[in-house]
């Protein structure tokens, strides 16, 4: 009967634990956050393959040989076994060595700067971290939006990620990895949903008074034409993101509203990376900074042999000052 019981109540238990998992890393609606889940499920059940039968013996071996079983065999002079010993060290390095494969293979599959294969043109968002406040570029639609994602299932969407100012952690935990943003810098993450619906959305790095607030609906549409006109309807709103009015926006602020820019600047976003950067000798860009002209140091490739031959010419000069004989204090 107590056996029983227990089982009920470790039943309800683990029903109750996984009622809590809708709309989290359990319950998955794009490829990579399933990818992730079997991962995860994969990792758990192979540390349990040690876990569970060292709780079973500890309680098994602590029942059986309590104080008053008497009849037990008695050997307190017993030191070793080759065969307990061969289980004890073989089971750990294989789980280890099943885990570095899965852990590898997964890590390079799962990449989140490698493009989702087989799922056709990527949709690009640029996202920047506000306080508090998530701001999405569209640059191929000429759209933004601040704390409102959206974009058509089963569309692959390459986010560059980037930070006006403190560090955060852009998360929807049920489309998969989750990437920091950092000023003047940008990071890259590939997801896709599934299906269409409206999933959570939020920073997953604490970053001051209002980072409770940091939370936004990602809404996958169900078709591309849905998605067509949600944008034709962001573009009639009329607001027009610039520059300028950007530094207002970037004020901190906290539980801001959903915002609809129908027109942004070209190039905001690189702006909002290199507004650190100025001033920084040599600094290039990946996605095309080649002629940044207000930027310290060379402009290209002839500025760089300008400079060489400068300090070559300078070297010259230190090896002739060294070959003039000095004059000691007694000579003169």
């Amino acid at each position: 009967m107590l056996i029983r019981n227990l089982c009920n109540i470790a039943l309800a238990s683990i029903v109750l634990v996984l009622s809590g998992c809708s709309g989290g890393v359990l319950d998955p609606k794009g490829q990579i956050g399933v990818d992730e889940k079997n991962l995860i499920i994969i990792a758990t059940v192979l540390m349990l393959l040690v876990v569970i039968p060292v709780i079973v013996m500890t309680l098994y071996f602590a029942w059986k040989y309590r104080d008053t079983q008497t009849h037990e065999i008695y050997a307190p002079k017993w030191a070793h076994s080759n065969k307990i010993e061969a289980f004890v060290w073989a089971i750990p390095i294989l789980i280890v060595i099943v885990l570095g494969v899965i852990t590898w293979e997964s890590t390079h599959r799962l990449d989140p700067y490698k493009p989702i294969e087989g799922k056709g043109e990527h949709l690009t968002v640029e996202v920047v971290s506000l306080n508090w406040k998530w701001l999405f570029i569209y640059p191929e639609q000429g759209i933004a939006t601040v704390n409102e994602l959206v974009f058509p299932a089963n569309v692959p969407v390459e986010y560059k990620i980037t930070s006006e100012s403190t560090m955060n952690s852009f998360f929807i935990p049920q489309l998969g990895s989750q990437i920091y943003s950092m000023a003047g810098m940008q990071t890259k993450l590939h997801l896709i949903a599934n299906e269409p619906g409206t999933f959570k959305g939020f920073s997953a790095n604490y970053s001051g008074s209002g980072f409770s607030g940091m939370k936004f609906n990602a809404i996958a549409t169900p078709t591309q034409g849905d998605f067509d006109k949600w944008v034709s309807d962001v573009k009639a709103k009329g607001n027009k993101l610039t520059k300028a009015n950007y530094d207002e926006l970037a004020k901190a602020s906290e539980n801001n509203p959903v915002t609809y820019y129908g027109d942004v600047d070209d190039g905001l976003f690189h702006t909002i990376i290199m507004k650190y950067m100025a001033g920084m000798s040599g600094t290039k860009d990946m996605d095309g900074m080649k002629d940044m002209k207000h930027m310290e140091g060379t402009e290209n490739m002839d500025g760089m042999k300008d400079m060489k031959a400068m300090d070559h010419m300078s070297h010259e000069k230190m090896a002739e000052h060294s070959a003039t004989p000095s004059i000691s204090q007694g000579e003169e």
